[in-house]
């Protein structure tokens, strides 16, 4: 396994962080590669959403990549810009580490799965990445994978995630609106597949639905599966990813994973 850590910017950030990724690449053939981005409420990035996926994705036969992106004091676009200097960075190194340029994925949880969404919804947005020097068709997501992800700035909002990505807590700002993805979605939108818990009280399942329903009405193929338990923020839903108190172990949960890695497989397959 080609495992290293690679910077996404060419300095550190007026606040001192360097945002990075890790690369979880396997020996042998081409293979998809899938992007993970762990949660956090854009105020920090969670460890138990990161390496334990990678190495779950490369138990099924995928490379992996971990980014770890800027957050609070930084505000939005640097978070996406990261994500896409990240996806841009494995494409540019596609050849020598055996990536499927035409199958990268994107993981997602809570303000992670924000971010993916983003990137996805944003992908060619030529404000957002106006001083970028790549084509903007190298950090577009061939598909998406998104675990309870924070999605709208409406009722059902995770409102710290807003407030540390946009830099404010005006509820009326207008990155509020716009950063509101149930809002984004076109047909760009890549393939998705989304999971969450009805009982989820930090982000509410209706981000989820949202977020589905908008895809479904711009023709977006979009798989979503709802489980009755569950709180926030379950990662894996067992043992290994659960917090230091021993919550988080979900066994209703469990199967997320392989139902995610079955859809992948059947959606590469068709594109």
């Amino acid at each position: 396994m080609f495992n290293k850590k690679f910077n996404l910017l060419k300095e550190a950030t007026e606040y001192g962080f360097m945002p990075y990724m890790e690369t979880y690449i396997l020996d042998g053939k081409k293979r998809p590669i899938v992007v993970i981005f762990p949660g956090g409420g854009y105020g920090m990035v969670s460890e138990r959403e990161a390496e334990r996926i990678a190495m779950a994705y490369n138990a099924a036969g995928f490379h992996a990549a971990v980014v770890y992106y800027c957050v609070e004091p930084h505000t939005h676009p640097l978070p996406i810009q990261n994500a896409a200097n990240a996806v841009a960075m494995l494409r540019e190194n596609a050849e020598k580490w055996n990536i499927d340029t035409d199958k990268v994925i994107v993981c997602g949880f809570s303000a992670g799965g924000h971010l993916a969404a983003s990137l996805s919804a944003l992908w060619n947005d030529s404000e957002i990445f106006s001083e970028h020097e790549i084509e903007l068709a190298m950090h577009k997501p061939n598909a998406q994978i998104l675990s309870y992800p924070v999605i709208t700035s409406g009722e059902f909002a995770h409102k710290d995630s807003f407030k540390n990505l946009t830099g404010t807590d005006d509820e009326s700002n207008h990155l509020w609106s716009s950063l509101s993805l149930e809002r984004r979605i076109t047909d760009i939108i890549p393939p998705t597949f989304l999971w969450h818990t009805a009982t989820d009280e930090t982000v509410p399942v209706e981000n989820s639905l949202y977020f589905f329903q908008a895809c479904l009405q711009q023709g977006v193929s979009a798989e979503l599966h709802i489980y009755p338990v569950g709180g926030h923020g379950l990662s894996l839903a067992n043992e290994e990813t659960c917090r230091a108190n021993g919550i988080g172990v979900q066994k209703e949960c469990q199967s997320w994973i392989g139902l995610a890695q079955t859809w992948l497989e059947e959606i590469l397959i068709k594109n």
